[in-house]
Parts: structure tokens; C-alpha cells; sequence
């Protein structure tokens, strides 16, 4: 039994990376900017899908069929281009909305996230194509005692953690995240000591964009790269916020990790419970603490 509870934590637990990154990013923006962007599991898709296209259509397009940009090179280049396109998104988009009520650029984002659905379910398998670039060193299995694991969702645990420590760190520790806080807080004041403000608001945007961009890209080994595997997610990604406390950089990483592990292990005593335990623990810290586990009273 403790055998099972383990090694469904641990599957759990690389179901809960993919809370943990999203919801960090998700948390960024909302933390840093007050905007509350549904395309975020849309462009954890489009990292993915950008991911997928790097290895099997670039030769192509360039004339060299033999040529493939792999996981490696994809790890950098697609979080790039995810947060690029989320940078246009803010200076085009989102910044003629932020005088108005924030549920503008929730429709909005929702707007982006079909389009960019409607598009992807046009050009490619609606149902999910398989990404066929996994690293050679990340193949094969590992033996944890309790159970044989898969390298490559080892490794993706590893770098999500080192990730979202690295993010929580430069944020809440470092000059850069101290003056991205007192940017959102107190834009006039920042301006006058010569910040331009308006640039960091679209970096920082492009920021938590491309994170999940990179979820994306260490998702598509794992999962069907698919035009709806954002959609199918990004419930969940709110209600981890929601109970993490809304824009707290350590509730959503402490908190995405923590109910992906809840999830792997209530498959042990009632799998059918597992698909809706996150929003039963939603329902009861909403009731007990309003502003979630990590958020500020009042």
C-alpha cells in the first residue's frame, strides 16, 4: 500500500509541475499587472505546438527535410516566441484596457484563447499529434526503490523546481523584482526616477507568457501536443491560484505542487474523486480563508 500511495504521488507530483509553472505565471501577471489573463493555458499550447513545429516542419520550410531544431533548442526558443507574441498581445491589446473594469481584458484574453484554438484546430489534428523529439539522455526509465520512472519526468520535476525557485527568488529577493512591485504599486513615483514603466508592464507580461511557453515545451513529450490541452487545463490552473491566494508567487508554485500530489494519491483510495477533489479544496478555502493559503488579509 505504501508502495502504490508513493508511486501515485509521484505521478502525481509530475502532474502538479505543470499546475506549478502555469499557475506562477499566471500569478505574475496577476500579482504584478492586476490582469487576469485567460489565454494563459492557450499559450502554454502554443509553446507546446511551437515546440512540435521546431522538429518537424523548420527543414521543411527552409528546404532541408532532414534538418530537426530539437528539445533542447526548443527549451529556449519557443518560451521566446510565446512571450514575444505576449508582448504584442499587452502593447496592442491589453494596455487600452487597464483604465476599464479588469473583466475587459478577461474577455479579451478569452477572445485570444479561441482564436488562437480556432486556428491551431484548422492546421492541425484536433485530437493531439504525438511530439516525437525527446532527448536520447532522457529515455528509458530509473529505478526509485518503489518504483520505475520515466528520466524524462524526473527530469522535467527537477527543472520545474530549480524554475519556479529561480522566479520566486528574482521577484521577491532581487532589485528588479523590488522595483517590478513598486512599478504596479506607484507608477508615477517610478517614472520620476527615470523607469520607464510601460516597458517593464509589457516585459513582465512577456515574462509570465513565456513561462508558460515553457510548460508548454516540457509538456509535449509527455501529452498529445493538441489545439484544447490548454483549455483542459486552465481551470484547474485558476482554482490552484484561487487556493494558492491570488498573484502570491509562493502560494501558486507551494500550492501547484501540493494538490498535484493530493491528486496522484486520491486515485489510491477513490480514483473518481480525483478529477474534482481540486475544486472541493477550492470550495472549502474559499469558505475558510477568502483570500486563499498565501494571500494577504484585507
Amino acid at each position: 500500500m505504501i508502495r502504490l500511495i508513493l508511486a501515485q504521488g509521484m505521478l502525481g507530483l509530475n502532474n502538479g509541475v505543470f499546475y506549478a509553472m502555469l499557475s506562477l505565471g499566471l500569478a505574475v501577471i496577476f500579482g504584478l499587472l492586476n490582469v487576469v489573463n485567460f489565454a494563459h493555458g492557450a499559450l502554454y499550447m502554443l509553446g507546446a505546438f511551437l515546440a512540435l513545429i521546431l522538429y518537424s516542419y523548420a527543414g521543411a520550410w527552409v528546404g532541408l527535410d532532414a534538418l530537426h531544431i530539437g528539445f533542447w533548442p526548443a527549451l529556449i526558443i519557443a518560451p521566446l516566441l510565446v512571450a514575444c507574441f505576449g508582448m504584442l498581445i499587452e502593447r496592442f491589446m491589453l494596455r487600452r484596457l487597464y483604465k476599464l473594469d479588469p473583466i475587459y481584458s478577461l474577455l479579451l484574453t478569452f477572445g485570444v484563447t479561441l482564436v488562437l484554438q480556432g486556428l491551431f484546430i484548422n492546421f492541425f489534428n484536433a485530437s493531439g499529434t504525438p511530439y516525437p523529439g525527446m532527448p536520447e539522455s532522457l529515455r528509458g526509465v530509473v529505478n526509485l526503490g518503489f518504483m520505475m520512472f520515466p528520466k524524462y519526468r524526473l527530469f522535467v520535476i527537477i527543472f520545474s523546481i530549480v524554475v519556479c525557485f529561480v522566479v520566486w527568488y528574482m521577484i521577491e529577493r532581487t532589485r528588479i523584482g523590488s522595483r517590478l512591485r513598486a512599478g504596479t504599486e506607484n507608477p508615477e513615483l517610478v517614472k520620476a526616477f527615470g523607469i520607464n514603466v510601460p516597458l517593464m508592464v509589457m516585459l513582465t507580461f512577456g515574462f509570465g507568457t513565456g513561462l508558460a511557453g515553457l510548460a508548454g515545451v516540457l509538456a509535449a513529450p509527455i501529452y498529445s501536443v493538441s489545439p484544447l490541452m490548454g483549455a483542459n487545463l486552465i481551470i484547474v490552473i485558476f482554482a490552484v491560484v484561487v487556493i494558492g491566494g491570488m498573484g502570491s508567487i509562493a502560494g501558486a508554485v507551494v500550492t501547484g505542487f501540493s494538490l498535484g500530489l493530493v491528486e496522484g494519491i486520491t486515485k489510491v483510495f477513490y480514483a473518481p474523486a480525483a478529477n474534482t477533489v481540486i475544486f472541493l479544496l477550492m470550495v472549502i478555502i474559499l469558505l475558510v480563508r477568502p483570500n486563499g493559503l498565501f494571500g494577504r488579509q484585507g
